[in-house]
This record gives structure tokens, sequence and C-alpha cells, in this order.
């Protein structure tokens, strides 16, 4: 005789985040992106990752390679990605407002994380607001913030509720180490 249970189906029904982590490469000129998408419960679902050489030119201000180079991976990355999250979050020291609000342009709601005591610098066309876990953290979305009882915020407060608010942007970060074990700091 089995014992009865109950799998919690409407996590399920919460549907699935998306973690973007873009870091410089380690000796030479240029960035690795990861896409890491987990379910509500911090599965992994999929890694889509890229990277891109960049020029070492005078030509080119710093912050502008930058730029170039965030927008070219992250458009590779979404193109590439066989899953659509509900959601994407980054964080807001390594991606800069311009990327969703002037590069790249997309049907899910974006949200930028930051801790509540760093300084970030947001687009006026963001919408800021906090959640409060260990650490109070600032969310800048574009283009806007859903409403309060909708699907991504949900699933914004069951990822936060389990302690993954930014903790997959660590496995992002050791599954960029493990494909380019050279390249990654």
């Amino acid at each position: 005789m089995s014992i009865p249970y109950r799998d919690a189906d409407e996590l399920n029904d919460l549907g699935i985040a998306g973690y973007l982590k873009i870091q410089p490469l380690q000796e030479t000129s240029g960035y690795l992106a990861a896409l890491f998408l987990i379910n509500a419960r911090g599965e992994p679902i999929e890694f889509t990752y890229n990277r891109i050489e960049t020029p070492n030119t005078f030509l080119w201000r710093q912050d502008d390679i930058r730029r170039h180079a965030t927008r070219k991976l992250t458009a590779s990355i979404l193109s590439l990605c066989p899953k659509m999250p509900r959601l994407i979050l980054c964080l807001a020291e390594e991606i800069g407002s311009e990327l969703f609000t002037q590069d790249i342009q997309v049907s899910v709601p974006v949200c930028r994380i930051s801790p509540a005591i760093k300084a970030i610098s947001y687009s006026t066309i963001e919408i800021q607001d906090k959640i409060e876990t260990g650490d109070p953290m600032n969310l800048f979305w574009y283009p806007g913030k859903p409403q309060d009882d909708s699907i991504e915020v949900k699933l914004l407060h069951e990822l936060t509720g389990r302690g993954l608010i930014t903790e997959p942007f660590e496995r992002a970060l050791i599954g960029l180490r493990e494909v380019y074990p050279d390249k990654c700091k």
C-alpha cells in the first residue's frame, strides 16, 4: 500500500526564472555570459552560455566596450535559449539599466537586483522596489513592476523565500568556470 501524497503542482505553474550573469574574461579582453534558468524550487532547467572577445584599442571607451559586449552576448543567449522564463533577474552591478531600457527589448519583466546598502544608478523609466531578505535588496523593474498578484511576483517571492534571490548567480558563475576553465576568474 502506498502513502498518499500531493506534489506541490502550484510551484510548477509559477514557471521558470532566468538569471543573467555577465563576467569579464580573466586574462584577455572579453566577456562571458550565461542565462541560468531555474524553476520555483531552485532546480536547474537550462544553462545557455556564450563568450565574446572585445577589441583592445584606443578607439573604444571602456564603458562602450562593456555595453557593446553585454548587448551582443545577451542577444545571442536570448536567441539560443530554448525555454522562455517568466522573468529575468540580473545583478545591477553587472548589468546597466541601458541594456533592457535602450539596447534590447524583451517580452518578459526584467528585474535588476542590488543590495540596499549599495548605491546603484538606474534609469528613470525603471520602477524601483525593495524586497526584504536577510539583507534588504533593491529591485529595479523594467518595463514596470508586475502586479502584486501576478505569477511573476509570486515566482519572485517563492524564490526569495527559498533563499534564491541571488544564489543562482553563484551557480551560473560555477557553470561558466566549468565551461571556460582557463578564461573565468
